[in-house]
């Protein structure tokens, strides 16, 4: 059977984000799971025939310690075991998207931690809270309304970083590449009225986008997300609860709404 093309990025950036921490995989586990991948997936090939003599050599480690994380990786089902001989080890390879635990890591809500101020969080720090900024926008892209795949999808600074612009969910929004690209150092508002007057957004389009950015601004957008400290003041409450936007700062100064002022 043809395995299926992966992109290797995303199987990466999978493994070491959601993957590896769920699995609580040792540093040598890491590094033996990564070379077998490196030497059969990314190299399109499902299954590998390796000796442990070979794995041991290139790991730089004991041939007892190469063939011990072998049997964890196995155990914890990062590899499928096909045929064990004199002539070596074939495994199926699995990258994270096939794996039960990766998968319901990746479904899970994102969660705050205890005491933790939703307006003061950094929502770059951890995969979990980037996704949850693409999940609030609903896979559409904030500035052109088109919908794209996730893997089109990236994070913008409605503010740049250069003009002072923070991580705060008031200020990222989930856009296309093509319109994170072609915003550059433009303000939100100016890049709107940009795509109406390309014709790719309509005069209500245009209307409705100003006053997101408004509502944006003001922190009426907060991403759903989960705190323990929510369920701990309230046991009545469920462990996972969507953050209110009770305590919301005052709004900033306000964007003009008009598209007279294109």
């Amino acid at each position: 059977m043809k395995p299926k093309q992966i992109d290797a990025v995303q199987v990466c950036k999978e493994f070491e984000d959601l993957l590896a921490p769920r699995l609580k995989l040792s540093a040598l586990e890491r590094a033996v799971y990564s070379h077998l991948l490196r030497h059969s997936r990314f190299e399109g090939q499902l299954r590998l025939r390796f000796s442990i003599v070979w794995l041991a050599n290139n790991m730089g480690v004991t041939s007892r310690r190469a063939r011990e994380a072998v049997r964890r990786l196995i155990d914890k089902g990062v590899l499928r075991l096909i045929e064990r001989a004199n002539i070596g080890h074939l495994v199926e390879v699995r990258v994270p998207g096939e794996l039960r635990a990766c998968r319901s890591a990746a479904d899970a809500q994102p969660k705050l931690s205890d005491g933790a101020n939703v307006e003061e969080t950094d929502f770059l720090r951890t995969r979990g809270l980037r996704q949850a900024i693409h999940a609030r926008e609903g896979g559409a892209c904030f500035y052109c309304l088109r919908r794209t795949p996730g893997r089109a999808h990236c994070l913008d600074h409605v503010v740049p970083q250069a003009a002072g612009g923070s991580n705060s969910y008031r200020n990222l929004v989930s856009c296309c590449l093509d319109c994170n690209s072609r915003k550059r150092d433009l303000s939100a508002a100016d890049f709107l009225r940009h795509l109406f007057r390309q014709g790719r957004l309509s005069a209500k389009d245009l209307s409705a986008r100003l006053r997101t950015l408004q509502d944006l601004a003001a922190g009426k957008l907060r991403p759903k997300l989960s705190t323990t400290q929510d369920a701990a003041s309230d046991p009545s409450k469920a462990s996972r609860v969507a953050v209110d936007n009770s305590s919301a700062a005052p709004p900033p100064a306000r964007v003009p709404l008009s598209p007279t002022h294109v």
